[in-house]
């Protein structure tokens, strides 16, 4: 147990206190020292952890559970009337919710200050998701969170005073529960709930829990501390779910994007009420229209939607093995996004990671704190325009205060507009539309490859400045600073916990020579687990990143050993320095502009979804432009589909399913709008489990959600799995993806290539294709009622073992995919949902009759 996380204790006589303390004192220090001699033993070389973040296979603590079964004792879920939690220094019991997926206490962050709070059990960094009275601290000592005979909830500091209660006064309550779904409630004898955590949340939303027209969540401030800071999320009056930042002098709407109608962002106004939820499998759906799904959507996985220190929402998957969080959604596709993220006069850059940074001329206003902003090392008065001069800032804006604003203005009258104006700090100039505006005020400033614009920022003519400051930047967390923090009251918990230990050991000597031969038959898997453990360390050090030429052609000993080949360049596989295979693409020659690429090849860097093969990282030196990718080890589909050994029908479901939540995530949940263009089996890789991963994603032009730059200049695909609007010269959207998947599943179902299928004449004039015949057939079978004939369709080599109900739902997505007027084909999230409601139905066929 963290020492910093104490338990309740219910008020009992003195006489029972005491005896139950000497039995759970025998029982904790047993624990503490079994898993103090697994820490030491097992895990040396790790970052510290408390004993509820190891992880051990069940059969390594065989021994351990035998001996536990001799000290084993009930974790409450339920606070009676008249009981209470505390802060004591040996206490260490918690209310805990019966699934133990949660846990409630105190909470401490270091020296000594308390919060009552919720948090996951299991997570790495035990998850906080509620917090009572979040601003104020309570001390560590004396301090009770008790349910009161009058029925009020009150939290209480050492010197006794109310520091938060509930709003309820009733003298009916009798209980307070820790439920499994998270949810504090406060009940009355009839179990009707009086109060409820989940009407007051902090930054964080669990599955099922309403946020309404009166809620909000609100981040933490940066540091790690609990108190609100500067970002919600919450409906507006215009019942639109939005997120502002509420600075120290400022407020604005940052999402969705405030330069388009609520329209254009997707939404709607058109609604009477204000509620949003997230359920189960992952789906968050809102009342002005706005939803999303989780990249892992399904049930079984506890996830959390949390408004960040950051000022970006994040939907989170925990890893049950690990005990880390995987983001599987959020809602701006980079920081630099987020409004006032590097404070007044901070510029936010992509280095490729997104980093706070001054302008020239300008130095943080504390050195530790982004939130402040940046101030000017010189002091501004109305100088004459000989005493200023103007820094180009290229492809760097600040949002707003455009005191100066012409849509049809020369370079010239713009800055002597911003030199005729004393309170202009600078202006930004757009060369291509002529777009003047000259800036008040210089706050939530942001460089990024794809802006057209320079800023031209005021400064004295005797300051001499440099732009090496704009391409570096600095963490706009100040993590390191935060790491520091952490690390040195990591360092003043283990000094207490060793003087704890140490106490225990001479307390219960004999229990401890007990555990400690059973630890020692554990040790000899020592070697594995630290491995293991070791292997995923290194993977999570080995993030996206930039590569060197020479690193790359030495890990594929100098382009040797070619598995791939395509229209956008060759495949070669090698291994990294770290050990790791990867697929290295060389690329042709279109891609020329070092900006456009590096922007390019960032964004899908970004992309993280397990039916996506994953991109390691990048080179751009010259002419020489690769990308690295996670090595798959079964190939491509059409090698597996098409030829050698046929694929099982589980499988093939499986394929088509994993292919459509990718394609759906794309389309729909991505940090942006990727159409792929060229989907086909020859794009579908296949993992030792025969999960699909869609590779050459975002090598297409990346779409933004405004539908700005969408289309095309030139034909990219496969003949055969190309969309009809492709030859009609039509705007390309996502549908185009559909149909592509649609020739795809039919080809997984028949296990024959249908993309040869287009007949042509002797002029080259397509004809009807037999693909548009056959699916016209089809369609004219459903709408009859007729049998599909569904024996005749799947591949033969499955010699009937495959699930009828199944097939027969492949071949109807097909025909709606295969529609030639794209506006009545299916989305791909549609699509993931009809897979979904039948992805258990995977059983054989027990004769040629069954249905």
């Amino acid at each position: 147990m963290h020492p910093s996380c104490h338990r309740y204790h219910f008020s009992k006589s003195k006489k029972d206190v005491q005896f139950e303390q000497v039995i759970d004192i025998y029982i904790y220090f047993g624990f503490v020292i079994v898993l103090f001699i697994l820490s030491v033993h097992l895990f040396p070389k790790t970052p510290v952890m408390n004993h509820k973040t190891i992880t051990i296979s069940s059969f390594s603590l065989f021994p351990l559970m035998i001996f536990s079964t001799c000290f084993t004792f009930a974790s409450s879920n339920v606070l009676h009337r008249g009981s209470s939690l505390s802060v004591e220094e040996h206490d260490s019991d918690t209310l805990t919710s019966p699934d133990k997926t949660f846990t409630c206490g105190f909470y401490g962050l270091g020296g000594n200050d308390y919060w009552l709070s919720i948090w996951f059990t299991n997570s790495l960094d035990r998850t906080v998701v509620w917090t009572a009275n979040r601003d104020k601290s309570v001390n560590g000592q004396g301090s009770k969170f008790m349910l009161r005979g009058t029925g009020l909830l009150v939290l209480t500091d050492v010197d006794g005073s109310v520091v938060w209660q509930t709003n309820t006064t009733s003298t009916d309550a009798r209980s307070l529960e820790l439920m499994n779904s998270g949810n504090l409630v406060l009940r009355s004898p009839d179990r009707t709930i009086l109060w409820q955590s989940f009407d007051s949340p902090t930054d964080t939303l669990l599955p099922n829990q309403l946020l309404t027209k009166s809620k909000k969540l609100v981040s933490s401030l940066k540091g790690g501390a609990f108190y609100s800071g500067h970002f919600h999320l919450y409906f507006d009056n215009d019942n639109v779910l939005r997120l502002m930042y509420d600075g120290l002098d400022i407020s604005s709407l940052y999402w969705p994007n405030p330069d388009f109608t609520v329209f254009e962002n997707g939404r709607t106004n058109y609604n009477s009420s204000r509620f949003a939820v997230l359920d189960d499998t992952g789906h968050f759906q809102s009342s002005d229209q706005f939803q999303f799904n989780a990249s892992d959507r399904g049930l079984g996985i506890k996830r959390r939607l949390t408004m960040d220190q950051d000022g970006n929402l994040r939907l989170y998957s925990l890893d049950k093995q690990s005990g880390s969080w995987v983001v599987t959604w959020q809602a701006l596709p980079g920081l630099c996004n987020v409004y006032g993220l590097c404070g007044r006069n901070g510029i936010c850059v992509y280095t490729p990671e997104p980093r706070c940074t001054c302008p020239p001329g300008y130095e943080m206003s504390e050195p530790t704190d982004w939130d402040k902003g940046c101030k000017p090392k010189f002091n501004f008065t109305c100088s004459k325009s000989q005493d200023v001069k103007f820094l180009a800032l290229p492809n760097t804006d600040y949002s707003g205060f455009d005191a100066i604003y012409n849509s049809n203005a020369s370079f010239n009258f713009c800055r002597q507009a911003c030199l005729d104006d004393c309170s202009c700090l600078g202006f930004s100039y757009r060369e291509s539309q002529r777009f003047c505006f000259g800036k008040s005020s210089l706050f939530s400033g942001y460089k990024q490859p794809s802006f057209p614009g320079t800023l031209h920022l005021k400064l004295p003519i005797s300051m001499v400045a440099s732009l090496e400051q704009i391409r570096n930047g600095s963490d706009p967390d100040c993590s390191e600073a935060r790491d520091q923090s952490s690390e040195a009251r990591d360092q003043s918990s283990k000094s207490v916990r060793w003087a704890y230990l140490y106490w225990f050991a001479s307390a219960i000597g004999a229990v401890e020579i007990l555990i400690f031969f059973s630890g020692w038959w554990i040790l000899f898997r020592k070697r594995d687990v630290q491995s293991t453990l070791e292997d995923g360390y290194r993977a999570i050090r080995s993030q996206f990143r930039r590569f060197s030429y020479e690193e790359l052609k030495s890990a594929t000993q100098n382009f040797k050993g070619e598995i791939g080949r395509g229209a956008s360049g060759s495949v070669y596989k090698g291994v990294l320095a770290d050990q790791r295979v990867v697929a290295v693409k060389r690329l042709g020659d279109v891609y020329h502009e070092e900006e456009v690429f590096w922007a390019e090849v960032s964004t899908i860097g970004k992309i993280h979804h397990m039916n996506l093969v994953r991109m390691w990282g990048f080179c751009c030196e010259g002419k020489h432009k690769l990308l690295v990718y996670e090595y798959v080890e079964n190939q491509s589909l059409d090698k597996n589909l098409f030829s050698g050994d046929y694929i099982e029908w589980r499988d093939r479901f499986k394929i088509a399913l994993g292919t459509a939540k990718g394609l759906a995530y794309l389309h729909h949940e991505c940090l942006e709008w990727v159409i792929h263009c060229d989907v086909k089996p020859g794009n579908i890789l296949l993992d030792k489990t025969f999960e699909p991963k869609i590779a050459d994603f975002g090598l297409a032009k990346l779409l933004r959600r405004d539908g700005a730059n969408s289309q095309f200049s030139r034909i990219r695909g496969t003949r055969g799995y190309m969309a009809p609007e492709w030859a009609l010269n039509l705007t390309i959207t996502a549908k185009v993806d559909v149909y592509s998947y649609g020739v795809m599943v039919l080809e997984i179902v028949k296990g024959i290539r249908l993309s040869n299928w287009v007949v042509k004449r002797e002029e080259n004039e397509e004809q009807e294709a037999e693909l548009t015949v056959f699916i016209r057939e089809i369609k004219r079978r459903l709408q009859c009622g007729e049998d599909l004939g569904i024996e005749d369709l799947v591949d033969k080599r499955l010699k009937g073992k495959y699930s009828r109900k199944q097939a027969r739902m492949l071949v109807e997505i097909v025909v709606s995919c295969l529609e030639e007027d794209r506006n009545k084909r299916p989305t791909m999230d549609s699509i993931v949902h009809q897979l979904l409601e039948i992805d258990g139905e995977s059983k054989l066929p027990k004769s040629d009759n069954e249905d």
